[in-house]
């Protein structure tokens, strides 16, 4: 099994942040040609291509330079440096964290958040018409890594095809989000667990994806067989359990001690339906199985409205959460995203790829 070396995560660290620095949109013309108008430039277009404006880079350059977590490229790295490939993925990781920046521009405007890692959300700052306008850019600019990727054609269509499945699927998880969140339903914990395997997980398994399509890349050129497609469905099926489990444990941090950069409680306020929630509000029955309990519904829902109407210093996300901890859903919450990240760990672990551990605690 591949082992890490003791200062594996910084290292890591500061390659991705390199990379993803060097990827950024710029303001000059050779930049300007290679993006919007491939590799024959401005021969392509009867005019001359304009100069990119602030509106459309400045947000996107605010956001990434906040820093950020970045387990999903070093998920990728792990992957790749487990098969073989060493650093032969580091060419994909600006596809596999900008399309994560690119959902948060967009959830801040949908959620109605004022705050993301510390600061304004972008939407504050530059506008939602800028704000959308970078974000959807955003989920496309990093295609250009792949027209640059040194890989057969096959290769290539595999990454576009396998980008393009993963961001349909996180709208659909986004698309369900914003409706059980706009309204008086209460899903059913596993129609929570599949939203949130399609709006975070896919990104995870996306990482995992790109990890084993480098490291595939890379024996390919160094004259090598490689063929991962047996471990491929199993990696991905834990690196999305692995998502879950972060999400699950960003729903309860939101709840109780907050989450950094974002304001506590703006769930309540945005009416989100997560785990906690929902294991407040549904009970199993031995005989019935899993139901709503009126009252309770009624309670959270009046919690929501009031908390919408006066914000996350709301006296109603003080008592909701109060009732949350009571009933100890927030601990059966964070237990059961505990147990998602243990066995993701494990499951990886047993698929060869080592090494998960050093950045879990993140």
């Amino acid at each position: 099994m591949y082992v890490m070396e003791k200062n594996w995560v910084q290292d890591r660290l500061s390659r991705i942040e390199a990379v993803l620095q060097a990827e950024l949109p710029k303001e000059d013309e050779d930049w300007a040609a290679k993006t919007f108008f491939g590799e024959q430039g401005r021969s392509s277009f009867q005019a001359p291509p304009p100069l990119p404006p602030l509106s459309l880079t400045a947000p996107i350059k605010d956001l990434l330079n906040r820093g950020g977590k970045r387990w999903r490229p070093l998920l990728a790295c792990m992957v790749c440096e487990s098969l073989g490939g060493k650093d032969a993925v580091f060419p994909l990781l600006p596809l596999v964290e900008f399309c994560h920046n690119a959902s948060l521009i967009h959830d801040d405007i949908e959620d109605g958040s004022t705050e993301r890692r510390g600061k304004p959300a972008i939407h504050i700052l530059y506008g939602e018409d800028a704000a959308v306008n970078s974000g959807s850019f955003l989920y496309f600019l990093p295609l250009t890594c792949i027209d640059r990727w040194e890989a057969d054609a096959g290769l290539k269509l595999r990454a576009y095809s396998l980008w393009a499945l993963n961001m349909r699927r996180l709208h659909l998880g986004q698309s369900l989000d914003i409706h059980w969140h706009n309204n008086g339903f209460f899903p059913e914990i596993n129609e929570y667990y599949a939203m949130c395997r399609l709006k975070t997980g896919v990104l995870a398994a996306f990482a995992a994806t790109a990890g084993v399509l480098a490291a595939e890349n890379a024996a390919k050129n160094s004259g090598r067989e490689a063929n991962f497609d047996k471990i491929l469905t199993p990696l991905t099926a834990a690196a999305e359990n692995l998502g879950l489990g972060f999400q699950i444990l960003d729903d309860v941090k939101n709840l109780t001690g907050g989450i950094y950069g974002k304001t506590q409680g703006d769930d309540v306020v945005e009416g989100k339906k997560s785990l906690p929630i929902l294991l407040f509000v549904r009970k199993e029955n031995p005989k019935q199985g899993e139901g709503v309990m009126p009252e309770r519904a009624a309670f959270v829902n009046d919690c929501f409205a009031a908390a919408k109407k006066e914000g996350a210093s709301s006296s109603a996300v003080k008592s909701l959460t109060e009732a949350l901890k009571a009933d100890g859903v927030l601990k059966e919450a964070e237990d059961r995203g505990r147990r998602l990240l243990e066995e993701a760990e494990k499951s990886i672990a047993g698929l060869g790829c080592g090494g998960i551990s050093a950045f879990m605690k993140f």
